[in-house]
């Protein structure tokens, strides 16, 4: 069953069972708060399943849902959870996604939600994220994505991916952004008493720098920067770490951990240099050549990359965060 295109903007929140209850409640509340921020109804929402009918949640809490086809909807927002590892393994789901790919002007997905997106082929040559806990999973399975793992949401054309559960909100903050503009959007954070929003390039949390490669050789190279921070660490110097050839070694560690060896090692480096930023008076200069940086300009930019903002801000935060204790 094919359908029927429109373009008004109705939202279709995809579930299934074993769905993560606040990858629909998140992204929904938003945009409901969106229609009342706008003293309009900007939005139609609508909670779809592959068959329609209760969907029980991974906490156990069910919810109504209608038949996802038949209705096109201009943004579909595909939840995570559980159980999307193996729904997406199923043709009929697939099809399902694929169908109202067809006539949606925006296909999303929230956490583990890009698996379904990947496994209806959405994802095929496309930048993407997921929760960073499945990142390098969903690299391997399907290696023709780019899985940016170090981001809150990825737009890459009409698809857009958002990172672990919360990160739904974030997600429907820009697209809100998108439709009726950065006042709304902010007056929609604001009713939410939630920070307004943090930029999609910005890094999930410090938990992922507990990458978890399956190699032993992989992992010690990772030990071996850790520990060595402050020096050059060359993709030459890692392989040698990890005892592998410099080919092998920076395929091998974007299989396993969904990050290039630069970028992991930044970010290794921007989650040190954060620490002395917030809790010492050392200048700027100094924390960045203690745990690598050639520049200060080099390590602003990798803290706007990574967390949004640069390391003054975050200077500055913490010691308001101080100031009011």
């Amino acid at each position: 069953m094919t359908a029927i295109c429109s373009t008004s903007r109705r939202i279709g929140f995809l579930v299934f069972p074993g769905f993560q209850i606040l990858d629909l409640t998140g992204p929904l509340a938003a945009f409901q708060t969106a229609n009342g921020v706008a003293d309009k109804e900007q939005y139609t929402l609508h909670t779809i399943s592959e068959h329609g009918g209760p969907v029980e949640s991974s906490s156990g809490l069910s919810v109504i849902s209608e038949r996802a086809l038949g209705v096109a909807f201009d943004t579909v927002v595909i939840a995570g959870g559980g159980g999307s590892l193996s729904i997406a393994t199923v043709p009929s789901h697939c099809e399902t996604i694929r169908t109202l790919s067809k006539c949606a002007r925006r296909m999303t997905s929230v956490c583990t939600g890009a698996f379904l997106l990947a496994s209806a082929g959405l994802l095929d040559g496309r930048r993407a994220t997921t929760h960073w806990r499945y990142a390098s999973l969903l690299q391997r399975q399907y290696p023709g994505t780019r899985i940016e793992a170090d981001h809150i949401f990825v737009k890459d054309g009409p698809v857009w991916s958002s990172a672990g559960v919360t990160t739904g909100i974030d997600l429907a903050l820009a697209l809100i952004e998108e439709d009726l503009g950065v006042e709304i959007s902010r007056a929609v954070a604001k009713d939410l008493v939630m920070y307004h929003r943090r930029p999609g390039g910005q890094s999930q949390f410090s938990e992922m720098l507990d990458l978890e490669p399956s190699s032993a050789r992989i992992a010690r190279a990772l030990a071996y920067a850790r520990e060595h921070l402050a020096d050059r660490l060359s993709v030459e110097t890692l392989a040698a770490a990890a005892s592998m050839s410099t080919r092998h070694f920076g395929r091998a560690f974007r299989a396993e951990t969904g990050e290039t060896p630069a970028r992991a090692i930044e970010r290794l480096r921007v989650e040190a240099a954060r620490v002395r930023v917030e809790n010492s008076t050392e200048p700027l200069e100094m924390v960045g050549a203690s745990v690598g940086f050639t520049d200060p300009e080099t390590m602003r930019r990798a803290f706007v990359r990574i967390y949004g903002v640069p390391p003054q801000a975050i200077r500055r935060a913490s010691q308001t965060r101080r100031s009011e204790t």
